[in-house]
């Protein structure tokens, strides 16, 4: 028997572009997980819409899902509330070192958080700097000033020093975005 082919297979599955950002993901459903556990925050991250087409029965067990599309276009991965306020965000990582390419999120995306904040809740962007083990919040008000004031496909890493929030990398919870919300929308946590 060769064990190679399946090893193979799953190391392809893991790079491709499908899974990208999983680590960042990965993290946050722990982080999440433990602000739920802790009765902190109850933040989860949104079922994607996807309508199934085609199925393969060869037994019910063995169902194999064969052809599917998106119903409508996804908004942002997570949502939920905190302290009484509505909260949406999107997480994203990239492998670039200097950047964050303004492809790497949608426009109906942005339109989604601005509607966020036009209605009194917490919108944001988590993003990653994967080679760099950085990981920054930026506020959907900060996003779009960037977007108004600039014609770059990117956002430089510099704008996210200046502009946005570290969130320290911890073991527990593991992105601890609440600790950079409790700072920006509820007097420093007090």
């Amino acid at each position: 028997m060769n064990y190679s082919t399946p090893i193979k297979k799953k190391a392809n599955i893991i790079n491709s572009y499908g899974n990208r950002g999983m680590g960042l993901e990965n993290d946050i459903s722990e982080t999440n997980k433990y602000y739920r556990i802790n009765d902190i925050a109850i933040i989860y991250k949104k079922p994607t819409p996807i309508t199934i087409s085609k199925v393969d029965y060869p037994s019910r067990i063995n169902a194999v899902i064969k052809e599917g599309y998106f119903r409508t276009p996804s908004t942002t991965d997570y949502n939920g509330i905190y302290k009484g306020k509505y909260i949406d965000f999107e997480a994203k990582e990239t492998t670039c070192k200097t950047s964050f390419p303004l492809s790497n999120i949608h426009t109906h995306q942005i339109n989604h958080l601005e509607s966020i904040y036009k209605h009194g809740g917490i919108g944001f962007l988590i993003v990653r700097f994967t080679k760099l083990n950085l990981t920054y919040l930026i506020t959907i008000e900060t996003l779009l000033m960037f977007l108004k004031n600039s014609n770059r496909k990117s956002i430089p890493l510099e704008y996210f020093k200046e502009n946005g929030y570290i969130i320290k990398n911890k073991y527990t919870p593991r992105v601890d975005y609440i600790e950079v919300i409790d700072t920006l929308y509820f007097d420093g946590g007090k």
